[in-house]
């Protein structure tokens, strides 16, 4: 099978059941270390609903990205530029980066926007400063294709995913592997990123855990650590010095709803 980031050949490592009924086959490349699933014809049956039903960590992880999301814009982007929440599930960091001050505006192929709407992106949102994907790249069936839609509207992207242990665990001994539910298909390990770094001539920042940042940009990487680090005070004074934008929000879609 060949490897859906650098196109090599991968090699098959192990099986495992998935949705309790399907048995899969993984591969992993040995010259950009990606892991993926062989074609995954069960997707369909994984997005019954777009967020699986086991994901009960959703309202506490948005809260916990707006604050490293907020961190990072304000010490290394434009504050005052626009932003899009790229594959944005339901919205809720749209809504929350809004209410702190930023101009977020939110896309999803898949979900259904509920708490963002009124601020979907369009071809008429140019310039946007920063892009930003949480638990996406672990869904992406075709990864280049997403990361070079992504790199067309920004050269910077800030996004999560769990890298990839070294050795690789077994099925049963890494809950990233979302057997339960399908929807993890595809695994990245710091070479992968690096080779993605490389492909698209972009610097990579990672805390070599769970964030990391494609950019243009020149940035400390020791700074971009420490302030992914930084306690819940830093984020208070920067929520203090932004104007929120949640009573504009509110006469912005009043407005529209009387115009209908």
């Amino acid at each position: 099978m060949k490897c859906k980031i650098c196109y090599n050949e991968s090699t098959y490592i192990f099986s495992s059941i998935l949705l309790n009924k399907h048995n899969v086959s993984y591969f992993f490349c040995p010259f950009c270390n990606f892991l993926q699933t062989e074609e995954p014809y069960w997707l369909e049956e994984s997005y019954n609903e777009a967020i699986n039903k086991s994901d009960t960590g959703i309202f506490e992880r948005n809260f916990y990205y707006r604050e490293k999301t907020a961190i990072l814009i304000y010490h290394f982007f434009d504050k005052n530029k626009k932003f899009l929440e790229y594959a944005g599930g339901y919205g809720i960091l749209t809504r929350l980066m809004r209410d702190i001050g930023f101009d977020f505006y939110w896309s999803d192929k898949y979900s259904k926007n509920l708490f963002g709407r009124g601020f979907e992106f369009n071809e008429t949102h140019s310039n946007i400063e920063l892009i930003t994907t949480f638990e996406s790249f672990e869904h992406f069936n075709e990864p280049i294709k997403e990361i070079e839609t992504m790199l067309a509207i920004s050269d910077s992207v800030f996004f999560s995913t769990e890298l990839l242990p070294s050795p690789i665990p077994q099925p049963d001994n890494w809950w990233y592997y979302g057997l339960d539910h399908g929807q993890h298909i595809s695994f990245y390990s710091i070479k992968t990123l690096n080779y993605l770094a490389q492909k698209y001539n972009l610097n990579l920042y990672t805390n070599k855990n769970n964030f990391h940042l494609l950019t243009k940009n020149d940035i400390k990487e020791k700074y971009f650590i420490k302030l992914l680090c930084s306690k819940n005070k830093l984020f208070e004074k920067i929520k203090h010095k932004m104007e929120s934008k949640t009573m504009n929000d509110y006469y912005y879609i009043t407005e529209e709803i009387l115009r209908k």
